[in-house]
């Protein structure tokens, strides 16, 4: 088949897949044998439908292809084989045996003779290597593990695993512009045809026998029963990658001078793949209009042929116009794409008009959407799927006030005007455009569970948020009923703030130290604020431009910012000086007048993002001018809606077309790729090459050229046979190579640092003094300061200031920062016993970064950063306090973990120890909080986990870590969890573990070995959670990856370690902090007191890089 027949294959497929032929898009692709839909694959062998498992795969393979299509077929009907047997149909079972399996004892009688043994077994898991063997469904998840890495290895495959990448409706846009042409060519052409049928070339027929005036465009709709510009994909179920959807006429229309609106057909063209010309950000673009003359038809001879005709009319368009693009000035010089999400990953159909967006709190790809019908719906935004979608539904209608029956019954239709998430993750809140609320559980994947029906407000309920009052979580709502209400989660109503004269538009819940308030705005313009009392608004503003006004706080809680547009259409961003209740900065770059309110949303604390005028406008928060702006590739409403998710990395838009775009910066391109392959990375692990003896081992080929290197990620590695587990002691083995992938296109290989050259590395000043070992050391919330405690007690700040080198003023090893100490000179000394020899240092940052609290063997103090002085100190010893932890949601109450093994929960503003916690047998030596789960993790230097309730502050469970044989529990135990608050990271110096918190139980874990081989001093996970960082007692630093533990880059000491040192053989770093916001940054403290901060080189950019490997190695290929 040519090339170009291949090609309209896939665009078949991809009518196909649009038009929802699902059943004839993967006969298609089974017929042709040019694309292999793993993900459908991976549907049907879940499902157990394992004839059409292989009826698919024989469009591409045969048993007898070659030796990885071999092993592909065994793997399926030796996985039939074993479900048989597990449900006792022996019948079914002696079928398969001498249907599907009998071909493969040509090959391996040994082993067709242990298979059939199985069936002399009452339970096949007598057998060895089948002991492991769980249930199906996880049987079935292992055997396609081995099966997408065969498949991925077989050259049969090869270039068909995946599908090109297409605009959306490309064979429609193609039919579109075949018949534009054929237009082109009528030598009457009407102002309007009218083509009923593709089977016959298009020509007008004169009216009357009279000329067409002139060639026009041909209208979308006339083309074929759908526009020229196509709704994109909804949430595909295929492999078909969502297109932009390209920018219509009126959006382009925006941007245009001197736009001429009746253009050609080759405008028509033009203005249909304008999406498609991008150029360089923040420079002025060019776009080329054509316009025909206005004497072109004067010179067409309608009767010489129909080339001649055609090459007078193309002619006739040469004259263009410019298109000008607004061009605000570049203003910054860090990374946009490492920090402003602009890259469109995708176009979601949500098929309804989205009035309201919010991503989930620490899962970053989950996506709460409410629409215009009152649905809800929750997308996995890394995978492109619908979780779940719940439609409007009255719970009780008899419990409503008898208003909102009356505007039910005069007006059925309901909209979502807010959805948003509560501060933990596990309810959405949801306000509708009359009268109600709605609270809904959820507990991870399509579990969304109504709770709560609230008849809220006489009206439309205009904005819903949750807050924290008196440590109880509660929803405050407000709207056209001019009131704001707080609500319990039983629905009862705690507070009702009366003083709004128009109806209230928005609301910010927010607490600064420990006063809880609410900000609210009006349609009028004016601004309040509410203390939780019945006292009344204790402040009235007016908002810029006195119209409809939203405000937001920074990430770290220190800058307010409002968004607005005046009844005039004038709009305003702005940011407020607190205290004084003035405007401190009006940012620019708005048009003159908007329809409607602009949106807008903030992010990583200096980026705040606007959608206005077809398109998303960023600025940095420190300076009033445009920095950069976007389309999207075209398709957004003249006033999208937007949202970033937490970290910052991804930013979903609204559409003009009923649907959603996901932009993302380079983080979140690597964390949807990673949520993309982490199901195949977590099966990959490192283990040995070993041959067993065992008459279970066979072998295809029982010739061997040679092995250089073989690899877990082999499809031929040796395994057991029949069960597809791994002992769990194999996790332990690693090799130097790493072999695992998490772009499965690159291998990656372990990157080895070992000269300064490789990386950069600073020595924070004033820091070394061989006396004072650092003890402890974390990064200030903010990302500007690294704090250190040393081992006497004396603590040490260093900030940076922005500059030239440094625009955002953030740690980073390119400028050395300031040693910094307060105007008085004062430094914070910890209470410190006289016998301090076995004193353990510890110390805890508030959220805020205003106070700080650390311990060194005697009292806990608790200092002001600003200025350094001793606000409080309590819990004198003994017992000594050994790790300290502030609670995620108050920052009064600190868990406190003790010399003799207790947990003290002490609320500081009562000085009050509330309860104490018993269950470890040594000292405290790590202590973690969950916000999603409301539980709290703590470790000791007995090698035991304990889990307790955050509530009710009972022990759940506790574990003991798995130590070497003969190693006494020693040691620091130190935990801390995952950016998902669900697994946890635990580091002692005998390993690195990895926990399900919500499970309780261990998932794994990697072990000191090869070129890390000493003892593990220190471990955190990198800020985005995809990377772990390890110091060593040699000097050593690893670089792990987070999901599968997988050594990806050794840092030596001899990158680091510059400066000459009488006790260089002990000099190592004690411990370790990850940057806050810069995921491949972190910052060591060593045992001679020096503490360095070190980041990859300006040629890598980062720790994990991917390199090209040798393929060409000869495999022995085993039968499991």
């Amino acid at each position: 088949m040519t090339s170009l027949s291949r090609e309209l294959v896939f665009l078949i497929l991809q009518f196909l897949d649009e038009e929802k032929y699902k059943s004839a898009v993967h006969e298609l692709e089974q017929q042709s044998g040019f694309f292999f839909n793993v993900k459908y694959f991976e549907e049907k062998a879940l499902a157990g439908e394992w004839d059409e498992v292989e009826k698919y795969l024989s469009g591409f393979t045969k048993v007898d292809d070659n030796r990885y299509s071999m092993k592909i077929f065994f793997e399926i009907r030796k996985q039939k084989y074993l479900e048989a047997l597990d449900r006792n149909d022996r019948a079914k079972a002696c079928e398969i045996l001498a249907k599907d399996l009998k071909v493969f004892s040509t090959f391996n009688e040994d082993l067709y003779k242990e298979i059939t043994q199985l069936l002399t077994l009452e339970n096949f898991r007598e057998n060895e290597q089948l002991s492991k063997y769980g249930d199906t469904k996880s049987a079935r998840g292992i055997m396609l593990v081995e099966l997408k890495k065969l498949i991925e290895a077989n050259p049969l495959f090869r270039e068909k695993l995946s599908f090109p990448s297409l605009k959306a409706s490309r064979l429609r846009t193609l039919i579109n512009q075949s018949l534009n042409w054929q237009h082109q060519l009528c030598k009457n052409p009407r102002q309007n045809p009218d083509i009923k049928t593709l089977f016959v070339d298009h020509t007008c027929s004169p009216p009357n026998g009279a000329r067409a005036p002139t060639p026009v465009a041909l209208p979308p709709g006339a083309a074929v029963p759908k526009p020229l510009t196509y709704a994109p994909l909804g949430a595909h179920a295929g492999p078909f990658p969502p297109a932009a959807v390209p920018a219509n006429a009126n959006t382009l229309a925006g941007w245009m001078v001197n736009a001429n609106p009746s253009s050609s057909v080759q405008s028509a063209v033009a203005a249909a793949s304008a999406s498609s010309i991008q150029g360089p950000p923040n420079q002025v673009s060019g776009l080329k209009h054509p316009r025909s003359s206005s004497n072109a038809l004067g010179t067409i001879d309608y009767q010489s042929n129909e080339h001649e005709q055609l090459m007078k009319r193309l002619r006739s368009t040469q004259a263009v116009d410019e298109v000008s693009y607004f061009a605000p000035p570049q203003q910054t010089s860090w990374s946009l794409d490492d920090e402003v999400p602009r890259n469109v990953v995708c176009n979601i159909n949500q098929g309804l008009n989205v009035t309201s967006m919010d991503f989930h709190p620490s899962h970053q790809t989950v996506l709460a959407v409410g629409c215009s019908n009152g649905e809800v719906t929750l997308w996995e935004v890394g995978l492109r799927e619908k979780l779940v979608s719940k439609p409007f539904k009255l719970h009780d209608m008899a419990a409503c006030s008898v208003q909102f029956q009356a505007a039910i019954v005069k007006d059925s239709s309901i909209s979502v005007n807010r959805v948003s998430w509560s501060p933990d993750g596990n309810l959405i809140g949801v306000a509708f455009s009359k009268h109600l609320i709605h609270l809904h559980s959820y507990s991870g994947s399509n579990d969304l569970r109504q709770l709560l029906e609230i008849d809220a407000h006489i009206g439309g309920v205009n904005d819903l948020a949750f807050s924290h009052p008196s440590k109880q979580l509660c929803v405050v709502t407000c709207g056209d009923d001019k009131l704001i209400k707080v609500w319990d989660l039983s629905g009862r109503r705690l507070f009702n703030f009366e003083g709004h004269e128009a109806a209230v538009y928005s609301i910010c819940p927010h607490q600064k130290e420990n006063i809880q308030f609410i900000f609210s705005t009006a349609v009028d313009g004016k601004i309040k604020a509410w203390l939780y009392d019945h006292m009344g608004s204790r402040v009235d503003y007016d908002a810029p431009g006195q119209g409809c006004t939203r405000m937001l706080y920074s990430a770290d809680g220190r800058r307010l910012f409002s968004c607005g547009t005046s009844k005039d259409g004038d709009s305003f961003l702005v940011e407020w000086n607190e205290t004084e209740g003035a405007i401190k900065r009006t940012y620019i770059g708005f048009r003159k007048k908007s329809a409607g309110v602009v949106q807008f949303d903030t992010t990583r604390n200096h980026i705040l993002a606007a959608g206005e005028d077809y398109q998303i406008k960023f600025w940095d928060t420190d300076n009033i001018n445009v920095l950069s702006n976007t389309d999207a590739e075209g398709g957004l409403p003249a006033l999208p809606r937007l949202r970033f998710n937490k970290e910052g990395t991804l930013l979903v838009v609204t559409t003009a077309h009923n649907g959603f775009k996901i932009l993302a910066n380079a983080d979140g391109l690597r964390t949807l790729r990673t949520i993309e392959s982490r199901s195949y990375e977590a099966s990959r692990a490192p283990i040995e090459m070993k041959v067993s003896g065992s008459s279970m081992v066979g072998n295809i080929n029982p010739v061997v050229a040679k092995v250089e290197r073989v690899e877990r990620s082999s499809p031929a590695r040796p395994t057991p046979i029949l069960n597809g587990v791994d002992p769990i002691s194999r996790s332990m083995e690693r090799q130097r190579s790493v072999d695992d992938v998490s772009d499965k296109s690159k291998p990656w290989e372990l990157v080895e640092i070992v000269e300064p050259v490789q990386c950069r590395a600073i020595t924070l000043p004033d820091s070394i003094d061989p006396a004072k070992k650092v003890a402890r050391l974390l990064y200030t919330n903010s990302g500007i300061g690294i704090l250190a405690l040393g081992s006497t007690g004396v603590q040490k700040l260093w900030k940076w200031s922005r500059c030239e080198q440094n625009p955002n003023g953030k740690a980073t090893a390119r400028v050395v920062p300031q040693h910094w100490l307060p105007s008085s000179g004062l430094v914070m000394t910890n209470d410190v016993p006289e016998n301090s020899e076995e004193a353990v240092p510890c110390v805890a940052l508030s959220k805020n970064d205003s106070y700080v609290m650390s311990a060194c063997g005697g009292k806990v103090s608790l200092f002001n950063m600003m200025t350094f002085k001793v606000m409080t100190t309590f819990m004198p010893p003994p017992p000594a306090s050994t790790f300290l932890a502030f609670h995620p949601h108050d920052n009064n109450i600190i868990a406190i973990g003790m010399e003799d093994s207790t947990i003290h929960i002490y609320n500081v503003r009562v000085d009050e120890v509330k309860t104490k916690l018993k269950g470890h047998q040594k000292h405290i030596t790590g202590l973690a909080f969950s916000t999603n789960l409301n539980v709290l993790v703590s470790s000791g230097a007995d090698a035991q986990l304990c889990f307790w309730n955050t509530e009710s502050w009972e022990k759940r469970k506790s574990i003991t870590i798995e130590l070497p044989a003969g190693k006494v529990p020693a040691g620091d135990t130190r935990v801390q969890f995952h950016s998902d608050q669900v697994h946890m990271l635990v580091c002692h110096e005998t390993q690195l573990a990895v926990y399900d918190a919500l499970k309780m139980e261990w998932i794994q874990q990697w072990v000191p070995q090869d070129v890390l081989s000493a003892p593990i001093s220190c471990a955190s996970y990198s800020c985005n959670s995809q990377l772990v960082y390890a110091t060593f007692t040699d000097g050593n630093v690893g670089v792990f990856d987070a999901n599968n533990l997988k050594l990806r880059c050794r840092i030596a000491a001899s990158a680091y370690l510059s400066h000459a040192s009488s006790n260089s053989q002990t000099l190592y770093p004690l411990v370790l902090a990850a940057h806050p916001q810069e995921p491949n940054q972190f910052a060591v403290g060593l045992t001679d007191g020096c503490v360095k901060v070190i980041e990859p080189s300006d040629s890598e950019g980062k720790w994990v890089v991917a390199v090209p490997v040798d393929n060409e190695v000869y495999l022995l290929l085993l039968w499991k």
